[in-house]
Protein backbone atom coordinates (compact mmCIF):
# COMPACT_ATOMS: atom_id res chain seq x y z
CA UNK A 1 0.00 0.00 0.00
CA UNK A 2 1.56 3.71 -0.93
CA UNK A 3 1.42 5.87 2.42
CA UNK A 4 -0.48 8.34 0.15
CA UNK A 5 -3.75 6.23 1.29
CA UNK A 6 -6.74 7.77 3.07
CA UNK A 7 -9.42 4.95 4.23
CA UNK A 8 -12.99 5.28 5.49
CA UNK A 9 -14.30 2.97 7.94
CA UNK A 10 -17.34 3.55 8.04
CA UNK A 11 -20.68 1.67 9.60
CA UNK A 12 -23.87 2.20 12.26
CA UNK A 13 -22.69 3.02 15.85
CA UNK A 14 -21.34 -0.56 17.39
CA UNK A 15 -19.86 -1.84 13.85
CA UNK A 16 -16.34 -1.26 15.31
CA UNK A 17 -15.50 1.59 13.20
CA UNK A 18 -12.71 3.25 15.81
CA UNK A 19 -10.88 -0.62 16.79
CA UNK A 20 -10.84 -1.23 13.48
CA UNK A 21 -9.78 2.18 12.58
CA UNK A 22 -6.98 1.93 14.82
CA UNK A 23 -5.83 -1.12 13.67
CA UNK A 24 -6.12 -0.46 10.43
CA UNK A 25 -4.41 2.83 10.27
CA UNK A 26 -1.50 1.43 13.05
CA UNK A 27 -0.86 -1.86 10.29
CA UNK A 28 -0.44 0.74 7.29
CA UNK A 29 1.30 3.67 9.41
CA UNK A 30 -1.48 6.50 9.16
CA UNK A 31 -2.73 8.88 11.49
CA UNK A 32 -6.20 7.79 12.46
CA UNK A 33 -9.09 10.14 13.29
CA UNK A 34 -12.30 9.39 15.17
CA UNK A 35 -15.18 11.14 13.51
CA UNK A 36 -17.06 10.99 17.10
CA UNK A 37 -14.59 13.17 18.73
CA UNK A 38 -15.45 16.01 15.81
CA UNK A 39 -19.02 16.28 16.76
CA UNK A 40 -20.50 19.61 17.81
CA UNK A 41 -21.34 19.86 21.48
CA UNK A 42 -25.16 20.00 20.38
CA UNK A 43 -25.23 16.92 18.33
CA UNK A 44 -23.45 15.13 21.70
CA UNK A 45 -25.67 16.53 23.79
CA UNK A 46 -28.46 15.43 21.36
CA UNK A 47 -27.05 11.81 21.28
CA UNK A 48 -26.62 11.69 25.35
CA UNK A 49 -30.26 12.31 25.19
CA UNK A 50 -31.29 9.76 22.96
CA UNK A 51 -31.77 11.92 20.17
CA UNK A 52 -30.96 10.89 16.76
CA UNK A 53 -29.24 13.44 14.58
CA UNK A 54 -30.39 15.01 11.72
CA UNK A 55 -28.88 15.74 8.23
CA UNK A 56 -28.53 19.20 9.20
CA UNK A 57 -26.92 17.96 12.60
CA UNK A 58 -24.46 16.09 10.51
CA UNK A 59 -23.69 18.70 7.59
CA UNK A 60 -21.02 20.55 9.22
CA UNK A 61 -19.37 17.38 11.18
CA UNK A 62 -18.91 15.69 7.94
CA UNK A 63 -17.41 19.14 6.68
CA UNK A 64 -14.77 18.97 8.99
CA UNK A 65 -14.14 15.33 8.32
CA UNK A 66 -13.82 16.26 4.49
CA UNK A 67 -10.81 19.03 5.65
CA UNK A 68 -9.25 16.53 7.24
CA UNK A 69 -9.14 14.16 4.77
CA UNK A 70 -8.21 17.20 1.63
CA UNK A 71 -5.64 18.32 4.47
CA UNK A 72 -4.33 14.61 4.30
CA UNK A 73 -4.78 14.38 0.31
CA UNK A 74 -2.91 17.68 -0.24
CA UNK A 75 0.44 16.80 1.89
CA UNK A 76 0.30 12.93 0.76
CA UNK A 77 -0.08 11.59 4.40
CA UNK A 78 -2.15 8.57 5.01
CA UNK A 79 -5.20 8.78 6.99
CA UNK A 80 -7.84 6.47 8.03
CA UNK A 81 -11.23 8.22 9.29
CA UNK A 82 -13.94 6.29 11.34
CA UNK A 83 -17.17 7.76 10.67
CA UNK A 84 -20.96 6.23 10.35
CA UNK A 85 -21.49 8.02 6.55
CA UNK A 86 -24.47 6.09 6.93
CA UNK A 87 -25.80 7.58 3.62
CA UNK A 88 -24.46 8.01 -0.09
CA UNK A 89 -24.55 11.74 -0.03
CA UNK A 90 -22.33 11.54 3.07
CA UNK A 91 -19.95 9.32 1.86
CA UNK A 92 -19.92 12.21 -1.18
CA UNK A 93 -18.95 14.76 0.96
CA UNK A 94 -15.93 13.02 2.60
CA UNK A 95 -15.03 12.11 -1.71
CA UNK A 96 -14.91 15.83 -1.79
CA UNK A 97 -11.72 15.86 0.41
CA UNK A 98 -10.39 12.89 -1.52
CA UNK A 99 -12.19 11.78 -4.63
CA UNK A 100 -9.83 8.50 -4.19
CA UNK A 101 -11.22 7.62 -0.33
CA UNK A 102 -11.35 3.87 -0.25
CA UNK A 103 -14.13 2.80 2.62
CA UNK A 104 -14.73 -0.13 4.18
CA UNK A 105 -18.09 -0.94 5.42
CA UNK A 106 -18.45 -2.84 8.78
CA UNK A 107 -21.67 -5.00 8.37
CA UNK A 108 -23.73 -6.41 11.15
CA UNK A 109 -27.22 -7.38 12.37
CA UNK A 110 -29.04 -5.36 14.81
CA UNK A 111 -28.38 -8.26 17.36
CA UNK A 112 -24.80 -7.83 17.21
CA UNK A 113 -24.84 -4.15 17.29
CA UNK A 114 -26.76 -3.96 20.11
CA UNK A 115 -25.43 -6.46 22.20
CA UNK A 116 -22.00 -4.13 21.51
CA UNK A 117 -24.07 -1.33 22.21
CA UNK A 118 -25.00 -2.54 26.00
CA UNK A 119 -21.29 -3.66 26.56
CA UNK A 120 -20.16 0.36 26.02
CA UNK A 121 -19.14 2.13 29.28
CA UNK A 122 -19.00 5.96 29.04
CA UNK A 123 -19.95 6.54 25.45
CA UNK A 124 -22.32 9.21 24.44
CA UNK A 125 -24.28 7.06 21.77
CA UNK A 126 -27.66 5.76 23.77
CA UNK A 127 -30.55 3.96 23.53
CA UNK A 128 -32.54 1.18 20.98
CA UNK A 129 -34.04 4.40 19.43
CA UNK A 130 -30.56 6.03 18.09
CA UNK A 131 -29.50 2.40 16.69
CA UNK A 132 -33.36 1.91 15.01
CA UNK A 133 -32.73 5.44 13.78
CA UNK A 134 -29.18 4.79 12.22
CA UNK A 135 -30.29 1.49 10.59
CA UNK A 136 -33.01 3.24 9.11
CA UNK A 137 -31.07 6.00 7.88
CA UNK A 138 -28.40 3.27 6.66
CA UNK A 139 -27.80 3.47 2.83
CA UNK A 140 -25.16 0.55 2.35
CA UNK A 141 -22.84 1.22 -0.08
CA UNK A 142 -22.53 -1.21 -2.93
CA UNK A 143 -19.73 -3.31 -4.53
CA UNK A 144 -18.42 -0.51 -6.62
CA UNK A 145 -18.10 2.11 -3.63
CA UNK A 146 -16.92 -0.13 -0.87
CA UNK A 147 -15.38 -3.11 0.56
CA UNK A 148 -18.05 -5.08 3.06
CA UNK A 149 -17.06 -6.79 5.69
CA UNK A 150 -18.87 -8.83 8.63
CA UNK A 151 -18.02 -8.02 12.15
CA UNK A 152 -18.56 -11.47 13.13
CA UNK A 153 -14.82 -11.58 12.47
CA UNK A 154 -11.97 -10.51 14.64
CA UNK A 155 -10.91 -6.77 14.61
CA UNK A 156 -7.65 -8.14 13.34
CA UNK A 157 -9.24 -10.43 10.58
CA UNK A 158 -11.20 -7.11 9.59
CA UNK A 159 -7.87 -5.26 8.74
CA UNK A 160 -6.40 -7.96 7.03
CA UNK A 161 -9.22 -9.15 4.83
CA UNK A 162 -9.60 -5.31 3.99
CA UNK A 163 -6.08 -5.21 3.00
CA UNK A 164 -5.80 -8.23 1.19
CA UNK A 165 -9.38 -7.28 -1.22
CA UNK A 166 -8.33 -3.67 -1.49
CA UNK A 167 -4.75 -5.04 -2.96
CA UNK A 168 -2.22 -3.76 -0.24
CA UNK A 169 0.22 -4.46 2.03
CA UNK A 170 1.54 -2.92 5.42
CA UNK A 171 2.96 0.08 4.84
CA UNK A 172 6.89 0.32 5.38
Amino acid sequence: MTTTQRILVMGVSGSGKSHVGRLLAERIGARFIDGDDHHSPASIDKMARGIPLTDADREGWLETLAGFLAEHRAREAPLVVGCSALKRRYRDTLRRGDPGLAILFLDGTRAQLRERLSSREGHFFKGDAMLDSQLADLEPPGDDEAITLDISQSPGALVAAFLRRHGAGSAT
